[in-house]
């Protein structure tokens, strides 16, 4: 790529790393494309987060004043018993002012298509298509598609998530690189509105969590349980998986059964594993991880925002050397993982505050909640998202 003007860069995945890596590339002068396997845009409605390094980024896109706008005005955490009676309650809102918090909760769905419009100029896009085949020299990777013509490009970027195609033809198969975490979670939108409209209402069996979050009106349901790797389970069974959440929380109280009438009759259930990826090296040649990709992190909604500052920090540093992509890829992940591994480490701290195993554990989170100082709180809040370097400024 020695001398050459204006890279090629496929990415695989329109979902917030590749949109957000999409933005930044052409402003360095890359030239990229993305390939969805999706036909249009595609997302779960599950809230997450913007905050720490994703805010810095987001006000250089210029989509901050929109993520506001779209925030889902959550104030608190109420946590239920199963006569629906509260037992504990977080308020969010006031933790995040006391941290000095600038971090703002919006839905998946919402975040994909801001981040997509404020890039959907930046890039070709390819709808409704996949990678099938990779072959890379020194030069470029040759790459096959399932409906367009065989392309070449300068370099690959897999952004196409936990079940990434570009990790599987590139570095090898999924079962080499993911990891069951011993939880699966589920969310479903509901029709009608959530009843609390600033609170998150959760409720805890032991093993298992189910939470109602409203969103602009309406009510998102998340369920959250322990349970081992289901062996023959396909992430495409939507009847399957059905089966495993109506037996998993069969005989649940509170709200619980209502919902589960729900969910046999949904056609609109997200549900996947809660994995970790864990891989020696992020790059591979020419091709390169992003997002959960390259590491799938944990359960308070951090991967979003590791997403988008990973994009910008990926971004840069193929910028800062486009002729040398390996050293890129190198500071890149090296960066980055300062970010990355503390989060990698927290998925049993996660578990254990929202899906204690034990009923003894429940009642001891239910009690911690009302007994949290807010300064501890606030001081935990921050140390959510490990400080990042410093972003430097962008360059046309």
């Amino acid at each position: 790529m020695t001398g050459k003007v204006n890279p090629t860069v496929l990415i695989s995945g329109a979902g917030i790393a590749g949109t957000t890596l999409a933005y930044w590339l052409a402003r360095h002068g890359f030239r990229p494309t993305i390939v969805e396997r999706a036909a249009g845009l595609r997302s779960s409605g599950n809230p997450v987060d913007v905050r720490g390094p994703a805010v810095a980024v987001a006000e250089r896109m210029g989509v901050m004043p929109r993520l506001r706008q779209a925030g889902t005005q959550v104030a608190a955490m109420s946590f239920v018993n199963g006569r629906g009676r509260q037992v504990g309650r977080v308020n969010m809102r006031a933790l995040r002012q006391a941290a000095g918090s600038q971090e703002v909760e919006v839905t998946r769905t919402d975040l994909a298509t801001i981040l997509y419009e404020a890039s959907e100029d930046s890039a070709e896009i390819l709808f409704g298509d996949t990678m099938t085949a990779l072959r890379q020299d020194g030069d470029g990777v040759d790459v096959a598609f399932g409906k367009a013509a065989p392309r070449r490009f300068d370099l690959v970027i897999g952004a196409d998530g936990l079940h990434s195609a570009t990790r599987r033809l590139a570095f090898g198969p999924e079962s080499r690189f993911v990891r069951h975490m011993g939880l699966y979670v589920a969310t479903m939108p509901l029709d009608g509105p959530a009843g609390n409209e600033t609170d998150v209402v959760l409720h805890n069996a032991p093993g298992r969590m189910v939470a109602l979050h409203p969103v602009h009106g309406r009510a998102l349901a998340a369920f959250i349980f322990r349970h081992p790797a289901v062996q023959d389970f396909n992430q495409s069974d939507l009847a399957q998986h059905k089966r495993i959440l109506a037996d998993a929380y069969a005989g649940d109280a509170w709200r619980v059964p209502e919902l589960l009438n729900q969910v046999r009759a949904a056609d609109d259930l997200w549900f996947d594993s809660v994995s970790q990826v864990r891989i020696g090296s992020w790059a591979n040649g020419r091709v390169a991880l992003l997002g959960d990709a390259a590491s799938s992190v944990s359960l308070f909604g951090d991967g979003s925002t590791l997403a988008m500052a990973g994009a910008y920090t990926l971004a840069e540093e193929l910028a800062a050397t486009p002729d040398d992509p390996h050293s890129a890829f190198a500071r890149y992940e090296r960066r980055h993982r300062i970010l990355v591994d503390p989060r990698q480490g927290n998925v049993a701290t996660a578990a254990a505050l929202m899906v204690p195993a034990t009923r003894a554990g429940v009642i001891a989170r239910n009690l911690a909640t009302r007994l949290w100082p807010a300064a501890a709180a606030a001081s935990w809040l921050r140390k959510r998202i490990t400080p990042s370097r410093r972003l430097t400024p962008v360059t046309a």
